[in-house]
């Protein structure tokens, strides 16, 4: 469908208008693109007039799958084909299906004026509600994102806050955790200080051990004050009073131009010998009186309330080591005189050679329960004896002694070994000490080519011959000493021609914890063996102390080791 106006004057160009805007709406344009189109066209038509002459306007409506297109065309009348000047041309979207009526109302009619200025009205009412519409979602929009924003904000805020809660949670945590690893590496100082403390008996190696511990980590300096008198030269130079005043107190001292604010410490002017550096001076102290005073000096940073309580803790550690290293030295040499004094010489008889030794245990208190003892009867028969009472210390030693004068006392009615031992027993069982004791007899007759032994739960006697082989007299023993049973210890009797030679001995020479004792005693044998006899004969002294490095193969052992040769001597003569 189209249509044509020729527009010269205002009157023409508003005709073309109504007539447009009624076309546009029977051809289905909606109100919005109709305000829009007749607006359009309606300055396109002023700037027309404007320029004077004659216009031609066509409108043209055209239907099309899923809707029509409605165009409106403005140009010059008589436009020349080429002329490249384009005609003003909207097209604008319509109906699919457009029925218009073959002719138009005249503009002139009064009623088609009025309606056309109504409906012109009636669109402009509707596009500015429509624009009162979009005003308003306009304002809504923007206070939606104006309470975006302002939620963004709020969020930004919050996280803000979290991020700072979480940096200050993680501050926390890194610092619990440092002090964590300090406290731990305390303990771990002070569990592996106390094992070196502990571990030694000798007082003078734990006052030694100190400076060692605590320079430089925990102190500059370490002075050790013993109230004993054991100070060396170097440790005799003049004390802080600090160190005086916690004698005195028994209680920690600070001394410094400023208080410490340490625990359990009370706080002292600094030391006239150094003034620049803080003191901290702790008692050794003991059940019954302070032992001495432990005085550190500062390192560069100090100390810590942590480290102050870790300092105070070792040192009431360093005096109970000290403490029991003294007692232990003192009844180890209690124990070491009783001994001495118990341990008498060997006799001498014609045409036999006794040799004997003890060495006590280099680990834990060195003096047991092993002794050995060689003593005529009143028949002229010679009874030797290696006896073993279980544990070490003045105990076993004052033990050792009862059993050795028993002993003695007993085998003066010229009693057999194995009588000798079952008496023994009766003694010790009756005493309840909760001690027991092995023993191994041996009585050797005058003019006899045989020896009678008896044992009690000892390693067996080891008897060379004269050609040089090695017996083990493995006759049934009896059972130990003092053990809560009655028992008979029986006797055994064995040859002992002239140049052989009995090895009495306790578990100290041949038993190790790794290996137990067999092959102790097979040791002893085939190093008893490796003797000449006229070695043995000449130089049974000598061959005592060879015996022993073989079989003590280390520097150190766990129980005292006592050892008793007996020789008969044959055509060699002793030396």
């Amino acid at each position: 469908m189209i249509r044509t106006w020729s527009v010269r004057t205002v009157t023409e160009a508003a005709r073309a208008r109504i007539a447009a805007a009624r076309l546009a709406a029977r051809c289905g344009v909606s109100t919005v693109e109709r305000v829009r189109l007749v607006s359009a066209f309606t300055a396109h038509l002023r700037q027309c007039l404007t320029k004077g002459g004659t216009w031609r306007v066509g409108v043209t409506a055209t239907p099309m799958p899923g809707g029509g297109e409605f165009v409106i065309e403005v140009e010059p009348e008589g436009r020349r084909p080429q002329d490249r000047r384009r005609p003003w041309r909207m097209a604008i979207s319509s109906a699919e299906e457009v029925d218009l009526p073959g002719g138009d109302h005249d503009a002139d009619d009064p009623a088609t004026l009025a309606e056309a200025l109504f409906g012109s009205d009636e669109d402009a009412a509707l596009l500015l509600e429509r624009l009162d519409e979009q005003e308003a979602l306009v304002a809504f929009h923007r206070e939606e994102l104006h309470q975006t924003n302002q939620g963004v904000l709020a969020l930004h805020a919050e996280l803000d806050a979290a991020n700072q809660a979480q940096r200050r949670l993680f501050d926390a945590e890194q610092k619990a955790r440092r002090e964590a690893e300090a406290a731990r590496g305390r303990l771990t100082f002070l569990a592996d200080a106390s094992a070196a403390l502990t571990a030694s008996l000798n007082h003078e190696a734990i006052v030694g051990l100190l400076p060692a511990l605590l320079v430089p980590r925990y102190a500059r300096a370490v002075d050790i004050w013993l109230f004993d008198g054991s100070e060396t030269a170097r440790e005799c130079a003049p004390h802080p009073a600090a160190a005086v005043v916690a004698a005195r107190r028994e209680r920690p001292q600070y001394a410094a131009d400023h208080p410490g604010g340490l625990p359990g410490v009370d706080d002292q002017p600094p030391s006239a010998l150094d003034p620049d550096r803080p003191l901290l001076c702790i008692p050794l102290l003991t059940r019954r009186s302070p032992q001495g005073v432990l005085t550190l000096t500062a390192p560069d940073e100090g100390w810590d309330a942590d480290d102050a309580v870790m300092l105070i803790e070792l040192t009431r550690r360093a005096s109970i080591a000290l403490e029991n290293a003294r007692r232990f030295e003192h009844n180890r040499d209690i124990a070491e005189t009783l001994q001495r004094a118990l341990l008498t010489d060997l006799p001498t008889t014609p045409g036999l050679s006794l040799a004997a030794r003890y060495l006590p245990a280099t680990r834990g208190l060195n003096i047991g329960g092993d002794w050995y003892d060689a003593f005529f009867q009143p028949d002229g028969s010679l009874i030797t004896v290696v006896g073993d009472v279980t544990g070490h210390g003045l105990h076993a030693a004052v033990m050792m002694s009862q059993l050795r004068t028993a002993l003695r006392a007993y085998a003066v009615d010229g009693s057999s070994p194995g009588q000798l031992l079952t008496r023994l027993h009766e003694f010790l069982h009756r005493l309840r000490m909760d001690l027991y004791a092995t023993a191994v007899i041996a009585r050797f007759h005058p003019h006899d080519d045989t020896f009678t032994w008896a044992a009690a739960g000892h390693p067996p006697p080891v008897l060379r011959a004269p050609d040089g082989e090695v017996l083990t007299l493995d006759a049934k023993p009896g059972a130990m000493l003092g053990i809560p049973l009655q028992q008979r210890i029986a006797d055994h009797t064995a040859p002992l021609p002239p140049g052989s030679t009995l090895a009495l001995y306790t578990d100290g020479l041949v038993e190790r914890r790794a290996q137990g004792i067999d092959p102790g005693i097979r040791r002893l044998t085939e190093a008893l063996a490796t003797f000449r006899a006229d070695e043995l004969g000449q130089d049974l002294e000598g061959s005592a102390d060879r015996l022993l490095p073989p079989l003590l193969n280390d520097s150190e052992h766990d129980d005292d080791v006592c050892l008793l040769l007996c020789h008969v001597h044959g055509d060699e003569q002793p030396a």
